[in-house]
């Protein structure tokens, strides 16, 4: 079977739409080796010292940014915060909602309500 031709607007049109994603993806990979360039040190590599304990309990990187980026080291640290306002942070997903509510029973804290 030969497949159709397809029309010069789709050609057209796909490769418009696979410039803008090029163009997105070089937007970003500058402004990551922007980023590395000033701080000297990777995300990573500012991060490490201070996620330890969320990367213990299973939390992914940007769920462990989000809770450092707002002062929480610690599940201690949650007591002093409600559930709404961890679940309003940007990279904070059901899964590490869940992650945190187990975490926390385990160790008898809860969230301030």
């Amino acid at each position: 079977s030969v497949m159709a031709k397809p029309s010069r607007a789709k050609v057209k049109m796909l490769a418009s739409q696979a410039k803008k994603v090029a163009a997105a993806n070089r937007a970003v990979k500058k402004a990551k080796s922007e980023e590395l360039t000033t701080s000297g040190l990777s995300p990573e590599d500012e991060y490490f010292q201070e996620d330890e304990n969320w990367r213990t309990i299973g939390l992914d990187a940007p769920a462990r940014r989000a809770l450092i980026d707002e002062g929480f080291y610690q599940l201690s640290d949650l007591r002093k915060v409600s559930l709404a306002a961890i679940r309003e942070l940007p990279g904070i997903g059901p899964n590490t909602i869940r992650i945190l509510i187990l975490e926390m029973k385990k160790q008898d804290l809860s969230f301030r309500s």
